[in-house]
């Protein structure tokens, strides 16, 4: 079925690149009965392989044999904290051809193995770039995604909720039970279920990404209450406010060091082709709506999409910097310290997970998005590269990225299972 459905695709009329950027080409949608699926299926790096690394650095393995990492977060002791996840169950989201079709292609694209629901932790103790001590630091999660550290609280979204967990420095197993600070929508359909968080520079927030529960509200408004949005929590209370609507699945969080601004990468809608509709990397203003699912780039209405709203369509923001068409960003992380060489030093750097709807494929790969004055400025520059194999296999798919102590990028890769550590200097 799934061969089927590919045989019968559309192809790409414009390059990525003229899908990237702070003025993006939208060519006319292109719906069809049978949507594009392109699959790279899942087959992880050969031995003695590694992805291909920018010039002027070189990728390690920092750790392998991992079950499916997605989110990693760095402690001030250097410590690296890894979400090892999946999709919680979803039993009424395979119901149907479509719910069946899509099963197919994430058991394809390496997303359908049980979740492991743990966190992790990596300690690098004689600074080699490689982590030699592994310990289980949570166990008995729902699918554990985003990670904050504020004070002696370690906060963990899982895919339902908000938790809180004691932690002192130097801790490698926590036994405590978590506190809940706040629900997460969820339940038995649950689309985009990843949540992230970071906290606000004087940790009495906390901002969570919260994804909608379609493509473009086909089933119905109702079930989207709160979602395709970033909340705000207030820490103390457990209350929470809705930061920013209209993002359709908002992923990586960052504060952008000039501005203050949090920025995020959102993944935009399916199912208008392989050119349409770029995913994004944009500031977030508090208050703003960006489009989703009446409208997608600002004003670009989406006819799919019934009753239409045309007073919020009006007031969609057109996000700062396209990313091309369904890349699917996750990863974000400011630059701010790292040490690779100086053309990294100031910008964002992105995990591209890759696209399965888009022929040629899309994403694949770690790219930086150069900033000036607190805006992206200029073409990404790809850090991390050579995912794919000729054949169009993935060998693995990037997800989260940060920042080690050493200045250096550490690249969750769900695929290959494997933490890749890229530093300055070639071997």
């Amino acid at each position: 079925m799934v061969l089927a459905l590919t045989a019968c695709s559309e192809v790409a009329t414009v390059p990525i690149s003229a899908g990237t950027g702070p003025q993006p080409t939208l060519p006319p949608p292109q719906q069809r009965l049978i949507p594009t699926v392109h699959i790279a299926p899942a087959q992880g790096w050969p031995s003695g392989t590694t992805p291909l690394a920018a010039p002027g650095t070189h990728v390690v393995a920092f750790a392998g044999g991992l079950d499916h990492p997605r989110w990693m977060l760095v402690l001030p002791n250097g410590d690296v904290l890894v979400a090892e996840t999946n999709a919680p169950p979803k039993p009424d989201d395979a119901k149907g051809i479509k719910g069946w079709v899509m099963g197919l292609v994430m058991k394809r694209a390496g997303a359908g193995v049980p979740s492991a629901n743990r966190i992790t932790l990596l300690r690098d103790t004689d600074g080699n770039g490689v982590a030699d001590l592994r310990s289980v630091l949570l166990a008995g999660l729902n699918s554990p995604f985003g990670m904050a550290l504020v004070g002696n609280n370690l906060y963990v979204a899982n895919s339902d909720a908000v938790l809180r967990f004691p932690y002192v420095a130097g801790d490698t197993r926590i036994t405590a039970p978590g506190i809940k600070v706040v629900d997460l929508p969820a339940g038995p359909i649950n689309h985009h279920w990843t949540r992230n968080l970071i906290a606000s520079p004087d940790g009495s927030k906390l901002y969570v990404t919260v994804g909608s529960n379609s493509n473009v509200a086909e089933r119905g408004m109702a079930v989207e209450a709160e979602r395709a949005a970033i909340w705000e929590v207030d820490i103390q209370r457990g209350t929470h406010r809705i930061f920013a609507s209209g993002l359709r699945n908002p992923n990586g969080l960052a504060w952008e060091p000039a501005s203050g601004a949090l920025w995020t990468v959102v993944n935009e809608r399916d199912e208008l082709g392989s050119d349409l509709v770029p995913d994004y990397l944009t500031s977030v203003r508090d208050g703003g709506f960006y489009g989703w699912p009446y409208s997608y780039y600002g004003q670009h209405v989406d006819t799919r999409v019934k009753p239409q709203r045309p007073e919020l369509v009006a007031q969609a923001i057109v996000p700062d910097y396209a990313l091309g068409s369904h890349v699917a960003p996750l990863g974000l992380a400011s630059s701010t310290g790292t040490t690779l060489p100086a053309k990294f030093a100031n910008g964002m750097f992105i995990g591209q997970h890759g696209s399965w709807n888009r022929r040629p494929r899309s994403g694949y790969k770690v790219i930086f998005v150069p900033f000036e004055n607190g805006k992206p400025a200029g073409s990404p520059i790809d850090v991390l590269t050579g995912f794919l194999s000729e054949e169009g296999n993935a060998y693995g798919r990037p997800v989260g990225v940060a920042l080690d102590r050493q200045g250096a990028l550490l690249v969750a890769d769900d695929v290959g299972n494997v933490v890749w550590r890229v530093s300055a200097g070639q071997r």
